[in-house]
């Protein structure tokens, strides 16, 4: 893909062998983001994790202090009671076969799906669709569940879904260049935090191999790996 001249000069602020710190790595950000429009900022963490091994998979859910100014489109699958206290607590969509008959034709104008217990018998057939796009309910992520009101508020309110790809790279959005800097930094603290918890028993070796940060149209940077050598107050 050819470079624009902005993104080359972009670029060339950035040190290709050098390690930032977060809060250096941020600043510098906010230097190189050029789009007229806000972008998404987002943090690539490179594990030492082996992904052909299911006890060294990472997927879940998280939510991060100041959100990640992107609010979600939610389906629920739901009836009778349970689809009327989806409605009352703000849920995109609310209903039972006739959203799994348009998901069938392809209509997929949503970004989470919710569905309580009883219903996931009638999602089964959408199992296939549904699971290439990694949109399939999960009780483990907390979108198979009765209690509809709790599930709903949280993914509004930024609860979103992480997995590493099959390289072992976690990728996940941190905010947009509207967020402030201090905003950026405590969710990138937090997330950073986060991921060093879940470090499954079985990874051996290195676990943060590299951090890369961007937004939607910079150039990477690269922060350094170790907690310990930031040197920030």
């Amino acid at each position: 893909m050819k470079q624009s001249k902005v993104y080359k000069e972009k670029h060339k602020l950035i040190e290709k062998s050098k390690f930032y710190s977060p809060n250096e790595a941020l600043s510098l950000l906010k230097q190189v983001s050029f789009a007229k429009f806000n972008e998404t900022i987002e943090v690539h963490f490179n594990l030492g994790i082996d992904p052909k091994h299911a006890d060294q998979q990472l997927r879940g859910t998280v939510s991060l202090p100041k959100g990640i100014g992107k609010e979600k489109k939610i389906l629920v699958i739901a009836e009778g009671e349970q689809a009327t206290i989806a409605n009352d607590n703000g849920a995109d969509y609310v209903g039972s076969d006739d959203y799994i008959e348009k998901i069938q034709s392809g209509w997929f104008d949503f970004d989470i799906i919710i569905a309580t217990p009883p219903l996931m018998k009638k999602i089964g057939r959408l199992g296939k669709v549904l699971g290439s796009k990694g949109l399939m309910p999960n009780p483990k992520l907390g979108t198979v569940t009765q209690d509809i009101a709790k599930a709903v508020k949280e993914f509004k309110s930024g609860k979103f879904e992480y997995r590493n790809d099959k390289n072992g790279i976690i990728h996940l959005m941190i905010g947009n260049t509207s967020f402030s800097e201090e905003d950026l930094l405590e969710n990138f603290y937090y997330i950073y935090d986060f991921i060093n918890k879940i470090k499954p028993n079985k990874s051996k070796g290195t676990y943060f191999k590299s951090i890369a940060l961007c937004s939607t149209q910079s150039p990477s940077i690269f922060i350094e790996p170790l907690k310990i050598k930031w040197n920030e107050s």
